[in-house]
């Protein structure tokens, strides 16, 4: 399992490293070398910009606070229901054990 920690490039860096592929001076591969990324991230990068135009690349790639919490507390409450019915089924599976002697 990979321990490395994600990459997050600006949208700045990503424009430029499309423009430089759109160049044509290096392939993709090449590119993808020199600046530390895989190939086909790269070409996603272009799609993306093809596609969405100066609305590509929102944000930093990082997912807000709230929606961390949010999900956190969701993930609590869950991890409490299956808790509850984990108790559940031990009591009844000792009670039918009694009950099969």
């Amino acid at each position: 399992m990979s321990t490395r920690k994600r990459q997050i490039f600006s949208p700045e860096f990503k424009r430029e490293a499309v423009a430089t592929l759109q160049k044509g001076d290096k392939d993709g591969a090449q590119l993808a070398r020199e600046l530390g990324v895989k190939r086909t991230l790269l070409y996603r990068w272009k799609d993306e910009l093809e596609e969405h135009g100066s609305e590509a690349f929102p944000g930093q790639g990082k997912r807000s606070s709230q929606s961390t919490g949010d999900e956190t507390a969701r993930l609590r409450a869950e991890n409490r229901r299956l808790q509850e019915e984990n108790e559940i089924l031990k009591k009844a599976a000792i009670y039918f054990a009694k009950e099969s002697e």
